[in-house]
């Protein structure tokens, strides 16, 4: 039994039927995909959220190659990130085909929003970064932001460079974040490969890209769906498990049970089988994130997308074509990550900072007319990547045999990334299979 639809479930459950077990994944909505899914209002389809990954998140992109859904995205052929700032300026950070490190030398000394000395400090810190490894003792007990500091890299540096990382891959500011996942993302994304940080995008709606292929590559592989089916209850038997729901009373009997829910959610579920875990994943804090979806009634903006500097919008996406928007309007997506502020804020409250914000940044879009505006809000987008999480992440394996953990926020290396929960989905599918 798989037991969620995410990522992580898909992937667990996928593994379990091609090693010859019989699977049954049930899932509480009446679609698959879990926090990456696509809906439509007023005409317009919209993603939930800009879920991007990069070239070296390789299990999520051999999982889109695995179930159908790889010819709905797109990677850059080197990675270019153009950073907006209010007043229309543009610059481009662009990687060269120098070896890593060297590939981002070109682009920070270039880079306007730092002065000269800024740069050289930002680059030794860059260094240094790099130089800290999985075996590097004390990286969880303290912030990305307090090792920066320490870096000689004031707010002006952290705002205008490090932040644009920091922000989308840990949903948390410099200042807040985890240093032990801060280095890990510049690590692995920015220092280690030249091409690793190539972006990737969802070109079509995902939930085409990963949803719908997702069930029918499932129900290919002879796993039995059970779509609007709320788990309620998860109890030992001489046999195994028997896990319970709450839309008919039926319980389900199986062998062995992949949790592949969100940490809090997880954590009520086994709580009578193993406490300990239960304690940690509910211990986890959870991270916000709001995506503004505006509609404007011409083209604003030529990029495809564009990080903000000065700003409140940080990122910032075309997605007129998935969003199904015709010819000379526009569809902007601005994605805020770490968004505690604007959880509490109203729709006028967000449409009144925003649109003037959007507008110092696209000057064309100070004469348009904004057809839709729309904030859809993840309260728990993700784990709170902070200080002590570390400590807090389960691994597959749990002290009831027969019975794993699967999720973003389980103990990956990865941030609450696309990559982290198809990672978790191959671990569970691992320790499930042993214990089979």
């Amino acid at each position: 039994m798989v037991v969620g639809g995410g990522l992580a479930g898909i992937t667990a459950a996928l593994d379990c039927a091609r090693a010859g077990a019989r699977v049954t994944l049930v899932e509480v909505r009446p679609r698959l995909g879990g926090a990456v899914y696509s809906f439509e209002r007023a005409g317009l389809r919209m993603d939930n959220g800009q879920h991007v990954f990069l070239r070296c998140c390789g299990a999520y992109r051999a999982l889109l190659e695995r179930i159908g859904g790889a010819r709905g995205v797109e990677v850059q052929r080197r990675l270019e990130i153009p950073v907006v700032s209010p007043g229309g300026r543009e610059t481009v950070l662009r990687r060269s085909r120098l070896p890593a490190p060297l590939h981002l030398a070109g682009a920070l000394a270039r880079y306007p929003h730092l002065t000269i000395p800024q740069r050289v400090r930002a680059g030794r810190a860059a260094l240094a970064l790099g130089r800290l490894g999985p075996s590097t003792r004390g990286l969880d007990e303290q912030t990305l932001g307090q090792w920066l500091a320490a870096h000689r890299q004031g707010p002006r540096a952290v705002a205008a460079l490090w932040d644009l990382i920091a922000l989308p891959t840990l949903n948390l500011p410099a200042a807040q974040a985890s240093l032990e996942l801060g280095a890990f993302v510049f690590r692995k994304g920015l220092l280690e490969r030249a091409d690793a940080g190539d972006i990737g995008f969802h070109r079509s709606p995902l939930s085409e890209i990963v949803g719908e292929p997702a069930e029918r590559a499932l129900r290919a592989a002879g796993v039995q769906l059970r779509l609007g089916w709320r788990a309620q209850g998860l109890a030992r038997t001489e046999s195994g498990f028997e896990l319970s729901g709450d839309s008919d009373g039926e319980g389900l009997s199986v062998e062995a049970v992949v949790v592949a829910l969100p940490h809090a959610r997880a954590a009520k579920l086994i709580e009578d089988l193993d406490g300990r875990a239960a304690a940690r994943a509910g211990a986890l804090r959870d991270a916000p994130i709001v995506n503004l979806h505006v509609v404007y009634d011409r083209v604003v903006c030529e990029q495809p997308f564009a990080a903000g500097v000065g700003t409140p919008a940080q990122y910032v996406f075309d997605r007129s074509e998935a969003g199904g928007v015709g010819e000379g309007r526009q569809y902007l997506a601005v994605s805020l990550s770490g968004a505690d502020r604007e959880m509490g804020a109203s729709v006028d409250e967000l449409r009144e900072r925003y649109l003037p914000a959007l507008a110092e940044l696209f000057p064309r879009a100070r004469g348009a007319r904004v057809e839709q505006f729309v904030a859809t809000r993840e309260h728990a987008a993700t784990f709170r990547a902070q200080p002590g999480s570390a400590a807090l992440r389960c691994g597959p394996r749990t002290a009831t045999r027969g019975l794993v953990l699967a999720g973003a926020w389980t103990a990956t290396g990865w941030p609450a990334t696309l990559e982290g929960a198809v990672l978790s989905g191959h671990a569970a599918a691992d320790c499930v299979l042993e214990a089979l």
